[in-house]
């Protein structure tokens, strides 16, 4: 029992002094630094940071010790900063990364994240993820972590970031998996949010086509259309995957801004028993892989799309009728405060315009629960001066979640 416990630990130290960089410097030098970096994301890549020319000792483990090691690893560390030591695993080699990929679950299952996909996935049905947004008004950055508050040592797990781009007639939220390289061409690119000229609607695109099993069902005339959508190499498409709307306040009322959200990636069916939410295993392609250049037949319809910011690949969405669509909740007004006010139990602890709590939209003929009606998907509030709590859950994903909140901080004077 002994030898057993000291060989776990003798893995546990070797991964990482690997994770740290000794060993294998000059092989991981340039790309380990890419992801060393304090503003990268905590979340282990889709493909391992590094290929050790040398692998070590425990690369040719038997699959069923490697598999019996990784599932005491995950078992044993659920929070951060020890769960780490999970991200560790899968960075020694191919074989360890498949085994770890097997063994983690979805945030849906465990309610923890782990790899890059974790912030497409849907979140937990029943406790949500804690997370919180730093605001960098002077580089017009926003910083997702992970957590309940900010840590006093600034050593919080970013999830995701993104920048305010402001144009002519439009404004982009550029978002990404680090904080510092928002190109459209970069590996880390996720996706965007774009706001008309008054703020009041906005669309989300996603960097890979949203996996909804009724968009394979439609007609092949459909099919013909998205095929065409090639995007320029290096450049990674763009797939509308929800709208939100902020109702304009015209009479100038006192009260909250009103919005709703339409989700054609995600299926009404979804919240109804039994029912699923889209959840995608992987990325459509590896990080640092080049897209595939656009055929000769397709050339100038990619060069149109690519000469025009405004055009974007899309697959098909969900008709409105079938799709999830989420609205706020209305809050109440207390006498006393002389405000509108919101239970956000204790996660929210600042008035602002910008607070919100999002549950589903549900017409008269489905049978949902009053419960599940009432059920807030996603909450977000302020706490303090740039620092917001965001908490989401099933069906929603980080990124939408994420993507949902940007919006709330574009300037809409006439909504409220």
């Amino acid at each position: 029992m002994r030898s057993t416990e000291m060989s776990f630990k003798s893995i546990v130290r070797e991964l990482r002094e690997m994770r740290d960089g000794i060993g294998n410097i000059s092989r991981r030098r340039a790309e380990g630094r890419h992801w060393r970096n304090r503003t990268r994301s905590h979340i282990a890549p889709d493909v391992a940071p590094f290929e050790p020319s040398e692998q070590g000792q425990w690369a040719n483990l038997p699959p069923e010790l490697l598999f019996d090691i990784i599932s005491r690893v995950e078992e044993s560390e659920t929070t951060w900063p020890a769960r780490k030591v999970v991200i560790f695993c899968a960075s020694v080699c191919k074989s360890w990364r498949e085994v770890t990929k097997e063994i983690v679950r979805t945030p849906e299952e465990c309610g923890r994240l782990t790899f890059p996909i974790s912030l497409k996935q849907p979140g937990p049905r029943e406790s949500p993820i804690h997370c919180f947004i730093k605001r960098d008004s002077d580089n017009s950055v926003y910083r997702l972590y992970f957590g309940l508050t900010p840590s006093e040592d600034e050593s919080d797990k970013l999830l995701l970031a993104a920048r305010r781009i402001r144009r002519a007639t439009s404004t982009d939220f550029v978002i990404s998996l680090v904080a510092d390289d928002f190109s459209r061409a970069s590996k880390t690119y996720l996706g965007k949010l774009r706001s008309n000229f008054l703020g009041t609607k906005f669309t989300i695109y996603d960097s890979q086509p949203p996996s909804v099993a009724s968009i394979q069902e439609r007609s092949q005339r459909s099919r013909r259309f998205c095929t065409k959508q090639v995007s320029v190499t290096g450049t990674a498409c763009n797939y509308i995957i929800a709208n939100i709307s902020y109702e304009l306040n015209v009479l100038r009322t006192r009260g909250p801004r009103r919005m709703h959200c339409v989700m054609h990636s995600i299926p009404f069916s979804s919240i109804q028993e039994g029912g699923s939410a889209p959840t995608p295993t992987s990325f459509p392609r590896s990080f640092g892989e080049k897209a595939s250049p656009p055929s000769v037949s397709d050339s100038k319809e990619t060069a149109k799309d690519a000469s025009s910011p405004s055009i974007s690949s899309s697959a098909v969405p969900l008709p409105l009728q079938e799709s999830l669509v989420l609205k706020n909740k209305s809050p109440r007004w207390h006498e006393q405060l002389q405000c509108w006010c919101l239970n956000f139990r204790g996660r929210v602890t600042v008035a602002s315009v910008k607070n919100f709590q999002l549950v589903a939209t549900v017409a008269s003929p489905h049978n949902i629960p009053a419960a599940e009606q009432e059920k807030v998907i996603l909450q977000f509030g302020k706490i303090g001066k740039d620092i917001f709590t965001m908490d989401y859950r099933y069906p929603l994903s980080a990124y939408q979640a994420f993507a949902i909140c940007l919006s709330s901080f574009d300037t809409k004077p006439v909504c409220e």
